[in-house]
């Protein structure tokens, strides 16, 4: 009976996850170690090294929830950029946000920010090489030159330079090695994908300085058509390159200097009108991934680049300063056709201008059964947006925002060993956000606003506003660790979210009236435009162990979120002056709680089936998520928190990955299925019938030779290999009930459109089926 106990509790632990499986091995794994297209396995007898808490320790060791994958995984799994990893991270959302082609839109565990205008911070924290990016503009990382990508849920704060209060993902590129090397990846595809990157790096004289480089062309063509202006829809067209110069001149001295460069020029990306046009009667197209958009201005470009330095210094054994130093710059033209109609109806050319400096300093301490850092954080940021609203009759609502951000921060985090079998830890963190915003709307008559080239005439001014505010806090994280082996470890930790307030940059102060019907006064236009900060208070229980020789690696991770001042973007078009418009709403939510379960495992299920050095390896993971308001007020005064959910946050996810590896000749060969799920999405708290997606499965195969040393690779990959039809986000501008969210209709029984005269309704899709061969040259 002992022993059938412990085989139903390893059988129940496996449906488990590697919440926490993360980055390399002393050395590195080969590629039958690893699953491709699920996260990094712990090889048999071997243990990953993690970096979560600034300091190498072994998954098990590590009491926070966290997914990474090395570079090799990735491209062995045929990811293509940043977004593929929701597929196989439980309770995560990383997709392309709406009308863009690579602004991010992140989303872990309930915790989020979907709304991309200047002036709305990211609930997720988006790192590269350990500087934080401020905006998700240029943030869909496409997958090439990288090491690993670490997936952290819930709040970071004592460890990590910015406050975030969701989670944080950390894309982390390759340090330069001793011996010099040259690699070049191709691949070739659907719909003309057609991918070259090219790597290589150098010692130079004594080996004390080392350069590298890496240059990508990534291209495809769409996978739709425009069909009024002719462009292809869902294409992709991107230059881009990373050079590095690192110095060591001793082991305890280390300087890295990186810059990197991105160019987008792919075609604008036009959503699918879900309903035929009101007005005109035009029915939906069949294709999905066809469009009607007619809005060519501004012509469609991003163009994004920074330069950071990273040195490290270690005077003594248990003590280490590291300074991290970055400056980073991305501009984006892009014109959004809401309406998905060859007529000037809800058309929107926006630009997006975002720059930022950050300095982060750090002292790490390692003296045996003490560990930790010290460190402080600042960041000076700007974000400019401006955009038209182009409406029929020749009328234009432009939006100017501006926001300057300040931010300073002293943060710390220990851990301290009791006994061999007893941990603490203790942190915290107190931050200084500062917020200067301007907020300019305009009204033009006749045609656009002249910052895009119209010939409109200017009718009113709805907005000068200029605000500042200062929001400051201090958030502390606390855990116990009890390892009573090395091979299990159960934990328990507490950390509190902070996320700083700020003003809706499409508010517009004319429409702020008091109870009674009189204009607002100055300060009742601060309280209507300006919006609070939000907190979260998140508690996690945790069980990680490695099995039968290590042969079978588990997380399981409950957790509990107390969601405290939740902003909810938004927008609703109306009429000012007897003229239509639109106006940003932002609501702080009261309350809302979010708990949930976490299971990620691997197993290495057979070796040697065929005698020929052969395995089974099997991934997994589970995530389970109830996320529900408990105090929202609506613009009426009424508590509507039982009829809003949560946005992005379908309540499972999971995904499984079956690999075969067995030798071939000089080399091996790696084969694996991914079929990965997720629950029914709802795009905005309140349900949006025709643009909430369903549940849906995802199923992806690779089958990759490698050569023996890895000098030489080939693999055939497929994406979403059932080619099936999915929202990721849209738009919609229609009539609802507040309460139900059924769209109203007029007396003739047809929708109400509220901005606009045909109705937006538009969907925006996952890519679908894509197959492709990719080759892999090392020297």
């Amino acid at each position: 009976m002992a022993r059938l106990s412990r085989i139903l509790a390893a059988l129940a632990a496996s449906t488990a996850a590697f919440a926490a499986p993360a980055l390399a091995q002393d050395t590195q794994p080969s590629t039958a170690d690893t699953a491709p297209g699920a996260a990094e396995m712990i090889p048999e007898g071997g243990d990953i090294v993690v970096t979560a808490r600034r300091r190498e320790e072994t998954l098990r060791d590590v009491p926070i929830a966290i997914t990474a994958f090395t570079g090799e995984a990735l491209t062995r799994g045929g990811a293509i950029d940043i977004t593929d990893l929701s597929n196989v991270v439980p309770n995560v959302t990383l997709e392309v946000s709406r009308g863009t082609n690579s602004t991010l839109t992140a989303f872990v565990r309930g915790v989020g920010q979907q709304d991309p205008v200047a002036g709305f911070e990211a609930g997720v924290g988006l790192y590269l090489d350990d500087v934080y990016l401020n905006r998700p503009q240029a943030a869909v990382l496409d997958i090439y030159d990288v090491e690993r990508i670490e997936v952290l849920r819930g709040p970071q704060g004592t460890l990590y330079g910015r406050n975030t209060i969701g989670g944080a993902v950390k894309y982390v590129t390759r340090r330069l090695g001793d011996d010099p090397t040259i690699s070049a990846r191709a691949t070739y595809g659907s719909y003309d994908q057609a991918d070259g990157v090219v790597s290589a790096s150098a010692p130079i004289g004594n080996g004390t300085i080392k350069l590298g480089g890496a240059v990508a062309r990534l291209s495809r063509g769409g996978f739709g058509k425009n069909l009024t202006t002719g462009d292809e829809n869902y294409n992709k067209d991107i230059w881009a390159g990373r050079a590095t110069l690192q110095i060591e001149p001793s082991k305890e001295a280390f300087l890295r200097i990186t810059g990197d460069y991105t160019k987008d020029k792919s075609a604008p990306r036009g959503g699918h009108r879900l309903i035929p046009g009101l007005a005109t009667g035009i029915p939906p197209l069949d294709d999905v991934y066809d469009t009607r958009a007619g809005l060519l201005d501004p012509k469609q470009e991003v163009e994004a680049w920074g330069v950071s330095a990273f040195a490290e210094v270690k005077p003594t054994d248990w003590l280490t300063f590291r300074s991290i130093t970055a400056y980073r710059k991305d501009d984006s033209a892009s014109p959004i056709d809401f309406d998905s109609l060859a007529a000037v109806d809800v058309d929107v050319p926006a630009f997006y201008n975002n720059k930022q400096f950050s300095q982060e300093v750090q002292a790490l301490v390692d003296m045996g059964g003490l560990s930790g850092l010290l460190g402080a954080y600042y960041l000076d940021a700007s974000a400019r947006t401006v955009f038209d609203v182009r409406l029929p009759a020749g009328v234009t609502a432009q939006t100017f925002g501006n926001v300057k951000t300040n931010t300073g921060a002293i943060f710390g985090d220990f851990t301290y060993d009791l006994s061999e079998q007893l941990s603490v830890s203790a942190g915290g963190r107190y931050t200084w956000d500062d917020r200067d915003s301007t907020i300019l709307r305009r009204t033009y008559l006749g045609g656009g606003s002249p910052i895009f080239g119209g010939t409109g005439v200017l009718a009113a001014t709805t907005s000068n506003f200029r605000g500042q505010a200062t929001f400051k806090e201090f958030t502390p994280r606390a855990s116990v660790s009890f390892k009573p082996t090395p091979d299990h470890n159960v934990y328990a930790s507490y950390a509190k979210g902070f996320k700083g307030g700020g003003f809706d940059p499409r508010g517009q102060s004319t429409a702020c009236r008091t109870p009674a019907g009189a204009v607002c006064t100055p300060q009742e236009v601060f309280d209507f435009l300006s919006f609070d900060p939000e907190t979260v208070d998140s508690y996690e229980v945790g069980y990680k162990a490695a099995l039968f020789d290590r042969r079978l690696n588990i997380a399981l991770a409950a957790f509990r979120a107390d969601y405290k001042d939740v902003q909810v973007p938004g927008s609703v078009g109306t009429l000012v002056n007897g003229q239509q418009t639109f106006i940003g709403v932002t609501t702080n939510a009261g309350k809302a709680r979010i708990q949930g379960l976490e299971f990620e495992g691997s197993l290495l299920a057979a070796r040697d089936l065929a005698g020929a050095g052969d395995r089974v390896n099997l991934s997994w993971t589970m995530g389970y998520i109830d996320a529900e308001y408990k105090r929202f007020i609506d613009a009426r005064g009424i508590n509507v928190a039982d009829r809003r959910a949560f946005q992005n946050t379908p309540k499972w996810t999971a995904s499984g990955t079956l690999a075969y590896s067995v030798p071939v000749g000089s080399g091996s060969i790696d084969a694996s299925g991914t079929l990965a799920y997720r629950s029914r999405t709802q795009q905005f708290e309140l349900r949006t019938p025709g643009l909430d997606q369903k549940g849906y499965a995802l199923l992806d195969g690779n089958i990759v030779w490698t050569a023996k040393g890895d000098r030489f690779s080939i693999g055939l990959h497929g994406r979403n290999l059932t080619n099936k039809k999915y929202i990721v986000s849209g738009y919609n501008f229609l009539g609802q009930n507040p309460d139900t969210g059924e769209y109203l209709r007029n007396a003739a029984g047809r929708l109400v459109p509220t901005l606009g005269q045909e109705g937006v309704l538009t969907a925006y899709y996952g890519n679908p089926r894509q197959v492709f061969v990719t080759v892999g040259v090392k020297f």
